[in-house]
């Protein structure tokens, strides 16, 4: 019996590894819990976590426990670990995977602990195995496979001790790299929204000159900017463009405190993280850390267009640069507008010249306008000339998945899949009603939005009803009021598709489609937000 009872475990261990994979993924698609995201996402899944097939090791138990089939139970659990796994290998076959579970070294640790948190008592028992306490013994190892979301939350703290060490490792590494570089100077970009495509702008701008190097990706974490500094940083670098994002107070002040700026720019303030934020004005204080960590003979770049920035007291001497649209009494502006599905023509005018400048580029939408003008402002600061500023706006290009164009099949794709919000998204329909054809939004909505989520989305509702012909929805629940938000403006219901998550839209828009057809993706949630399927329609 303990031979039969050594191989059972290992056929447990084996399903454990199995199962611990969905776990790992949405510890490691939720930020390692940061913000208490992971368990957000179990408790809003608790229903598909904890109420399904697993459950059958329970009406096992309750077999030995009433005393009935003690004598073929290690057969029995044996059957129903292989079938338990079987089951979640064929569900986990079948779900849509957007972004896979990387096996970075982080997670690998994590693996390791949580194979000691189950190896660990199976050798306890294995040596002390009393056949008396076989039911006990599956009865544990039951329990534990059942709760193994919490299991790898608990595995999480557990290795908190280790991965600040590491941290420390390499947080040590980098300053002492950047002590080293003497010559190089960094340029800090945050804000609520526009952080990547801002980015990449004012990379493609200040390349026309200097030899500037920027996060990777979306690199805005400490872990993210020690890893690009100690991995790809070296001493022919003039610029190091730092993108840093937030989800509570005082995180930009950390990465500030990591790089040290002297150039900062802020994109706009507004709602995005706003569960984990508090509030809107800890939104406003937080991005402002990056203005205010500048030293007094830096510059800091902000949007005049802006009210959460125009109505902030700077506590910083350095200079300040503003820019806009609408505002003129800034430092630098755009007018004249010509958007087109074709990108953007536009004149900038400069505080104190009374020239004007043409500038066109090939990125869509008013929003990206603005972060043209950020770094145009910062080149201008860092002596490129107008002629050459002009030519690389002009050559700068799409950020994929911020309004970038691409194709599928005949249909002209406008991806905008990055993380929405509700001015991105706004501007995004602008640029979707432009387009000469047949128009198509396929959006699960928006989230991190905090406590104002149905007001948003029922008002993005209402913008879509003016610029789309159809709208594919994904996610029955998430979507329900920006539903609310079309039939309020009489939206034909026959137009409104609901889909179980972002992978099955494509085929509908190819029976959507005609001749001239434009789709705008406006946010792709990561797969910890997909709902099951209820209805094709409401």
């Amino acid at each position: 019996m303990k031979i039969l009872f050594l191989f059972s475990i290992v056929i447990y261990l084996i399903h454990i590894k199995v199962i611990s994979t969905k776990a790992l993924h949405m510890l490691q698609q939720n930020r390692y819990n940061r913000g208490y995201r992971y368990i957000k996402w179990i408790l809003k899944n608790f229903k598909d976590n904890f109420i399904n097939f697993n459950l059958l090791f329970f009406v096992f138990l309750l077999t030995l426990i009433c005393g009935v089939l003690n004598e073929v139970s290690p057969y029995l659990f044996i059957v129903i670990v292989l079938f338990t796994t079987y089951v979640y290998l064929d569900k986990l076959k079948k779900e849509p995977t957007k972004l896979p579970l990387k096996y970075t070294a982080r997670i690998k640790r994590i693996m390791v602990t949580n194979g000691l948190i189950y190896i660990i008592p199976c050798l306890i028992m294995f040596c002390l195995f009393d056949e008396d306490n076989l039911n006990m013994y599956y009865l544990i190892l039951g329990i534990i496979s059942y709760i193994n979301y919490f299991i790898i939350l608990f595995v999480n703290f557990l290795n908190r001790p280790v991965e600040r060490l590491v941290g420390l490792h390499f947080e040590n590494k980098a300053r002492a790299k950047l002590s080293s570089m003497t010559n190089m100077e960094v340029i800090g970009i945050t804000g609520s929204y526009g952080k990547t495509s801002t980015k990449n702008i004012l990379h493609d701008i200040l390349d026309v000159k200097y030899n500037v190097f920027k996060t990777p990706a979306n690199y805005n974490t400490p872990f993210g900017l020690m890893i690009t500094i100690n991995e790809h940083l070296d001493i022919y670098n003039d610029y190091f463009i730092a993108e840093m994002g937030a989800c509570k107070r005082g995180e930009i002040k950390e990465l500030c405190d990591l790089v040290h700026p002297k150039y900062g720019i802020l994109t706009r303030v507004g709602l995005a993280h706003l569960e984990t934020f508090g509030s809107e004005g800890n939104i406003q204080k937080t991005k402002f850390e990056l203005i205010e960590s500048l030293p007094s003979d830096g510059v800091g770049i902000l949007n005049g267009d802006d009210p959460k920035q125009l109505s902030y007291k700077i506590k910083n001497d350095c200079k300040i640069k503003w820019i806009g649209i609408d505002n003129h009494k800034v430092d630098c502006y755009a007018y004249d507008l010509e958007l087109s599905y074709k990108g953007t023509k536009f004149k900038v005018k400069f505080k104190g010249d009374k020239e004007e400048y043409n500038f066109e580029t090939k990125l869509l939408g008013r929003n990206n306008i603005y972060n043209i003008l950020a770094g145009i402002t910062l080149g201008m600061e860092l002596g490129i000339s107008i002629k050459d500023l002009q030519k690389a706006v002009k050559r700068v290009a799409p950020v994929e998945h911020r309004l970038s164009m691409t194709k599928y099949y005949d249909i002209n794709i406008i991806d905008d899949a990055y993380n929405s919000n509700p001015m991105g998204s706004k501007m995004a329909l602008e640029v979707l009603a432009m387009m000469p054809g047949k128009r198509i939004v396929v959006t699960p909505g928006m989230i991190e939005v905090g406590s104002r989520e149905v007001e948003v989305n029922k008002e993005f509702g209402r913008e879509i009803a003016e610029a789309a012909d159809e709208v594919i929805l994904i996610g029955e629940e998430k979507t329900k009021p920006i539903y609310e938000g079309l039939i309020e403006k009489k939206y034909n219901e026959d137009n409104i598709h609901v889909l179980n998550n972002v992978m099955d839209a494509f085929p509908l828009m190819l029976e959507l489609k005609n001749e001239d057809t434009y789709v705008l993706l406006e946010n792709d949630l990561p797969d910890t937000f997909n709902e099951k399927i209820r209805s094709d329609k409401k």
